[in-house]
Formats: C-alpha cells, sequence, structure tokens
C-alpha cells in the first residue's frame, strides 16, 4: 500500500504542535499580565470625583485627622463618607463662594448627599472589615498608600487576593502600635528611626511585630488565609 503522507508531514506535525504550545503558553502569559494591570485592578486610577477633594491639602496641609471624615472606621467594617454637615462645618466659614464647593454648598442646601466614587471598591464575595484592621494595629497608609500626599485620591494597590495574602502571610512586616495607626508619618523602626513601644526601644520591624503579634493576639498564617477569613 503507497504512503499516504510524506516523511515531510512528521515534521510539520511536531512543528504544528511546538508552536500550538508556545502560542497557549503566550495567550496564558498575556492573560496573566492583564488581570494584574491597572486596566483590570484599577490601581493608580483617579476616578472622577463630584469635589476635587485633595488629601494633600486636608491631612498634610491642615493636619486634620483621617477619623474626622471617617467616623466609622474603628467600629465597623466600613470606614464611613462623610455627609456634607461635615465639609460645612469648615467651609460655612472658609472659601464660601469657591466655584468648586459649589456641589457641597447645594448639597447641604437641597439635602441631597453628594454622589462620591468608591476608590477602594472591593467585590461583592470579599469581607473586609476596617475595624479588626485598625484595632489590630494595621495603619492606614499599609492599604491606602501614602493618601497625605495624594491631591486627588487614587487606588494605591491591586487589592487582589494575592496582595492581601502577602500581608496575611506575614502580618509582622506591617503591624505598627495602635497609637500610630492615623499617623500618616509614621516610619517602621530601623538602625536610624529608633520606636518606642511599651517602654521598649525597637530597632528593626521584624521585632516589633512579632511582639505586637502576642500583644494583640493576632492569629497564625493557617488561620488567616483560610478562606473563610476573607469569603463568607
Amino acid at each position: 500500500m503507497a504512503q499516504f503522507f510524506p516523511h515531510s508531514a512528521n515534521a510539520y506535525a511536531k512543528m504544528s504542535i511546538a508552536l500550538g504550545v508556545i502560542l497557549m503558553a503566550g495567550l496564558g502569559l498575556s492573560l496573566d499580565r492583564l488581570q494584574r494591570s491597572p486596566w483590570v485592578t484599577k490601581e493608580g486610577i483617579r476616578p472622577e470625583q463630584p469635589v476635587p477633594f485633595s488629601h494633600n491639602h486636608h491631612v498634610a496641609g491642615l493636619g486634620i485627622d483621617c477619623r474626622y471624615c471617617h467616623t466609622s472606621v474603628e467600629t465597623s467594617s466600613f470606614a464611613g463618607l462623610p455627609p456634607t454637615k461635615t465639609c460645612m462645618n469648615c467651609h460655612s466659614q472658609i472659601w464660601t463662594n469657591a466655584i468648586m464647593l459649589e456641589p457641597v454648598r447645594a448639597s447641604f442646601r437641597d439635602n441631597k448627599p453628594l454622589r462620591w466614587t468608591r476608590v477602594h471598591d472591593l467585590p461583592d464575595f470579599a469581607y473586609f472589615s476596617h475595624e479588626i484592621h485598625v484595632n489590630k494595629g494595621i495603619g492606614c497608609k499599609s492599604c491606602h498608600g501614602p493618601v497625605d500626599q495624594m491631591p486627588l485620591m487614587y487606588q494605591n494597590a491591586s487589592l487582589q487576593m494575592e496582595w492581601c495574602l502577602q500581608c496575611h502571610r506575614n502580618t509582622e512586616q506591617n503591624l505598627r502600635p495602635k497609637e500610630e495607626v492615623f499617623n500618616m508619618k509614621y516610619e517602621p523602626p530601623s538602625r536610624t528611626n529608633a520606636v518606642v513601644y511599651a517602654g521598649k526601644t525597637y530597632l528593626d520591624q521584624i521585632t516589633l511585630g512579632k511582639q505586637l503579634q502576642i500583644d494583640y493576639h493576632i492569629r497564625g498564617p493557617r488561620d488567616l488565609t483560610s478562606c473563610e477569613t476573607c469569603h463568607r
């Protein structure tokens, strides 16, 4: 019986398989890069807001504490967005005719809340509690970045699961004394930046973090990385 395929068909078949593997690997790598890109995660994106609120001006410039506006951050899962009355506590006295603040005055005058666009918006299937993180010594800056340097608010991290797990596996790297949680100028201890906690001086973050793990009764990585911790 005559041979149906020429001998060169074997080489073509091998080349086709190799090419298919390369294409599949390239596609997988591309999709992996895509799902980590700002286009998907919104990292670094500054969404349009009804008023161009500057954390840099209010926090670094005026020294306003986070809790003045985000009143429920220590007691609930949601940090809270300030009602217009909070804005008007100051702006009924200063910048009273500023054009950019007309939406604030209109909101207060008409008793209609401002529709802020959430910058850090987790999916519904992910549970996050500000209360537990704040009361376990996680500073605002650890998740939200250098807010005091942001003229316009943006998402500082990807907020993807792998990002959260990095911290849950190594909590000692991000812990700080509770009284420093809202201090945007706080720097972790180092040989040139000693931190005093409970009467003891610390010169490195890991040593301090391990002590805070004990004092704040923080569970180990096995518990903190279980599915039910964030998916309830």
